[in-house]
């Protein structure tokens, strides 16, 4: 909730990324908010009033997984929203605006969308959701203390610079209040 609260302030991509692992924390403690405590919770040196609301904020977040139907994969609609509104945004800098910055670190991410896309063959998903799935992808092998090539580290950081100005024009715009969790 503290880091949340934070990245949700400083960087939406990443807040989302934080978010995704979240989930996945969740999923791996089997939605039993005694074994968040045990082994997440307990982990923040903060007072007994704010450790509650971190219990409180991981039982919504179980809640809230439970109602939508995500209890073995997918995201919650709110983070859904919240990629669907970076894509929205980067789609009106590239063709709307016509932001020379942004178009010019896109078209170095471009190729490497490309290839991600390829090589998932998932044609559903937005470029911008697959910045995202790559770069949680990066952080699960990095979790699990996986060779990474110099290539993958290379297209990971262009999707990265990428994320990291369309956050900063998000942030800009004045999203970051919206819809928080």
């Amino acid at each position: 909730m503290l880091i949340a609260r934070e990245k949700r302030k400083q960087n939406i991509a990443e807040y989302i990324l934080y978010l995704w692992q979240i989930e996945d924390t969740i999923r791996a403690c089997k939605f039993n908010i005694e074994m968040i405590e045990e082994r997440v919770i307990s982990q923040f040196n903060v007072s007994d009033k704010q450790r509650a609301e971190i219990k409180d904020w991981y039982a919504n977040l179980i809640l809230m997984m439970h109602e939508e139907g995500i209890k073995t994969k997918g995201h919650l609609m709110i983070l859904e929203d919240l990629v669907r509104d970076l894509e929205l945004l980067h789609n009106k800098l590239i063709n709307v605006d016509k932001d020379p910055a942004y178009i010019e670190q896109y078209k170095r991410a471009q190729p490497n969308i490309k290839y991600f896309e390829e090589k998932l063959s998932d044609s559903t998903s937005s470029e911008i959701e697959l910045c995202l799935s790559a770069l949680y992808g990066l952080l699960l092998l990095r979790l699990q203390k996986k060779q990474i090539s110099q290539e993958t580290l290379q297209a990971m950081q262009t999707f990265s610079n990428l994320l990291a100005i369309l956050s900063k024009k998000y942030k800009a715009i004045g999203k970051q209040g919206d819809k928080k969790i």
